[in-house]
């Protein structure tokens, strides 16, 4: 009884690891023939590339941010990412500013010694973390961004997929075999 629990548990993993797989490749290169962000449901997934924001978050992390609707409803506290110049940032909202009708936030990562410099423009705002984190996935996220990764996220899950379908075609003829004796 407990090895059939086990062989079923065994399966189901193997199952959910390649359906994982397969999403995670959909994802990625559909965003990348697209050009936009890898996205889900109004949840896009970034890379930490620095430790500013530690310990809520560490590099080398993934992070998930829902994009944003009103980019000037934002409260002090939240963390926020933004387009700053050619770069994604996310940092946590100091102060918000309101010139003219126009609003700005004033920003900080929770690593840093002082104040960001600057003031994000609630237009350059992307969306805010929602507190989903994976550590250490980022670097695999990163990864993916070359050509030759993208290439082996198409051929992965069609082995995983090939191998799969060869191995029930295996066990269907052994079961055939034993039926014959």
């Amino acid at each position: 009884m407990m090895k059939n629990v086990l062989k079923l548990t065994m399966k189901l993993l193997s199952s959910a690891f390649v359906v994982f797989i397969c999403l995670f490749a959909f994802i990625i290169l559909s965003s990348r023939v697209s050009g936009a962000e890898p996205s889900v449901f109004g949840y896009q997934i970034k890379a930490v590339l620095s430790g500013s924001m530690e310990p809520v978050f560490q590099t080398g992390s993934i992070i998930s941010i829902k994009q944003a609707e009103a980019r000037d409803s934002f409260k002090k506290g939240e963390i926020i990412t933004f387009q700053m110049e050619d770069k994604l940032i996310t940092h946590r909202i100091i102060d918000i500013q309101n010139k003219n009708g126009k609003i700005s936030y004033e920003t900080k990562g929770d690593n840093n010694d002082g104040p960001d410099m600057w003031t994000v423009p609630s237009n350059d705002v992307i969306g805010s973390y929602t507190g989903f984190t994976i550590p250490y996935a980022g670097y695999a996220l990163n990864v993916t961004q070359s050509k030759e990764a993208s290439a082996l996220l198409l051929f992965i899950p069609g082995l995983l997929l090939f191998g799969s379908a060869v191995s029930s075609i295996v066990k269907a003829a052994r079961r055939l075999d034993v039926e014959k004796v």
